[in-house]
């Protein structure tokens, strides 16, 4: 783990919650010149700290109101079956996440639609796609949070 210090975490609390700021916001902000803080913030990008900077979009006002979190139970626990699923998920637009679990769920799929019907052409690709032993699908009823990580 790399280490940082205040100021690298101020730089990362900024990027976070506003990755358009430019370099000379960023650094009036966090106290140095231009040229030390774009050295921290390429030593972080560089050592795979930050990882992209993307922009945060509205699902709802670009038609994608159904977010759905797909529980997934699996008999099969070959890395062949793994390789499957894995490209499966990369290649699959509607999952935007995915996380491999412990417990009595093998895999939680974050999936978000426009409306029922393509979460069922959702479904009925994904259990097409790899055999799965069950299936649960939970709708989000509103969201409540979506927030930058705790540092």
């Amino acid at each position: 783990m790399t280490e940082l210090d205040n100021i690298d975490r101020a730089i990362l609390r900024l990027i976070a919650q506003d990755s358009s700021l430019s370099l000379n916001d960023i650094a009036d902000k966090v106290g140095l010149t231009a040229t030390p803080c774009w050295k921290r913030i390429k030593r972080m990008e560089e050592s795979g700290i930050i990882r992209a900077r993307i922009a945060v979009l509205d699902a709802d006002k670009l038609g994608l109101p159904v977010s759905v979190f797909v529980s997934v139970e699996t008999a099969d626990h070959s890395g062949e079956w793994l390789a499957r699923f894995a490209q499966t998920v990369a290649t699959t637009p509607e999952i935007v996440g995915a996380w491999r679990m412990s417990g009595d769920v093998d895999y939680l799929l974050h999936v978000i639609v426009p409306d029922i019907a393509a979460y069922d052409a959702f479904y009925r690709k994904l259990i097409a796609a790899v055999p799965l032993r069950n299936v649960s699908s939970r709708f989000a009823m509103e969201r409540m949070k979506e927030g930058p990580l705790p540092i």
